[in-house]
């Protein structure tokens, strides 16, 4: 060997010695700086680690597989609760009812990302201003400045069920409020109403919301003419202080001007009046009968279809017709009546009857009748036939 190659193979050696001295260490720093990621703070007890290694095989080493981690949405976390910011950071659970004081800030928040929030009607019209909603990392918040007796109302926190970029509301898990801002000058929630309509339905409860600004107010309901009070016994007429006044099993003699009467202390106010108009509500959609004189009329003869509905007395009916000849533009000749049924229960008959006189090949086909309540359409339909008149036999 010659002296050349002797150094050569000397300086490999040499670098080769080198570099795996480095690798070494790099690998001794390494494992120095995970020890120390890895060191538990002071006092805290450190977790053991359950990861295991892959076991090495003839295939490879195995694939570690983790656990599907499930993102908690929205609706989840909804399970929070509904929170009032009070002075110096202070946090209060809320409940069912809350009062703050008319002038006063109105801070709530709500745990979730993100969430949406429902305010009085008043608020949703015109805030001017004083309505902030900020969504957070981990909570949406609601302040309300410079309040007034007509922000009082239902303050409600609706958690978002969100699937990508597509969200919509959780009712089923929505958190509310009724936030009461009593007004020393003002009982009642101001209204731009001096009257107010409403339905008594026959079906439904009626509600006169007759709401006032504080939950300490006393309310009492009374008629306009006569000028008297009326009895609220609990059963056939209750009252809630966020919901005023229910009329459980509207009757007739319920119709009439109401109003109501707030007193707290020396202060004593009426509210706007309330118009109860009755209307009785049928139970169902009407169940129309229909018949045609003949199922086959000759040309040239009269047809009479009708309408039959058996329902509830004092239920009005309303009838439409649909028939061949609407396509040559014939016109639509129809009676209705109305009669009542004998018997104990109060019922009535309504039938509307389509008249066409001197049938034609084109008014062959399909006539329907459609009966309509307050509570839904139904229709019922026959067909009739045009035939041929027959040609007297001679003698």
């Amino acid at each position: 060997m010659s002296l050349g190659k002797v150094f050569v193979a000397k300086g490999t050696l040499v670098l080769s010695t080198l570099l795996i001295c480095a690798v070494i260490l790099e690998l001794a720093h390494c494992q120095k700086d995970g020890q120390e990621q890895r060191t538990p703070s002071p006092g805290r007890k450190p977790k053991a680690n359950k990861a295991k290694a892959g076991k090495a095989t003839n295939k490879g080493p195995r694939a570690v597989t983790a656990k599907p981690k499930v993102k908690a949405t929205a609706a989840a976390q909804a399970q929070s609760v509904l929170t009032q910011v009070l002075n110096r950071g202070k946090f209060k659970k809320v409940g069912a009812t809350l009062s703050v004081q008319a002038g006063d800030t109105l801070e709530l928040r709500c745990r979730g990302r993100p969430v949406q929030w429902g305010v009085p009607t008043y608020l949703e019209e015109d805030d001017e201003g004083r309505l902030s909603i900020i969504q957070h990392e981990r909570y949406g918040s609601l302040t309300l400045v410079n309040s007034t007796g007509a922000d009082t109302g239902e303050y409600t926190c609706y958690p978002m069920y969100c699937e990508d970029t597509d969200c919509r509301k959780d009712y089923d898990k929505a958190l509310k409020v009724f936030v009461f801002f009593p007004d020393p000058q003002e009982l009642f929630v101001p209204s731009s109403d001096y009257y107010e309509a409403i339905q008594l339905r026959t079906n439904w409860p009626t509600v006169l919301p007759c709401q006032v600004t504080s939950p300490e107010a006393k309310v009492t309901l009374h008629r306009e003419f006569p000028p008297l009070e009326v009895a609220v016994d609990g059963s056939e007429i209750s009252f809630s202080v966020t919901k005023g006044f229910t009329i459980h099993r509207p009757r007739p003699h319920h119709a009439g001007a109401l109003y109501c009467v707030a007193s707290l202390g020396n202060l004593r106010q009426s509210s706007t009046k309330y118009m109860l108009i009755y209307v009785n509500y049928p139970m169902a959609p009407p169940a129309p009968v229909i018949q045609a004189s003949s199922s086959s009329v000759a040309l040239g003869e009269n047809l009479r279809v009708t309408c039959v509905v058996m329902g509830e007395q004092n239920v009005v009916v309303d009838f439409a017709w649909e028939y061949p000849g609407q396509q040559i533009g014939r016109p639509l000749y129809t009676q209705e009546s109305t009669s009542q049924v004998a018997g104990g229960a109060a019922r009535q008959q309504v039938q509307s009857v389509l008249l066409v006189d001197e049938m034609r090949e084109v008014d062959q086909g399909l006539y329907t009748c459609t009966a309509e309540n307050l509570q839904g359409a139904k229709s019922v339909s026959t067909t009739v036939k045009v035939v041929t008149k027959a040609k007297p036999k001679k003698p």
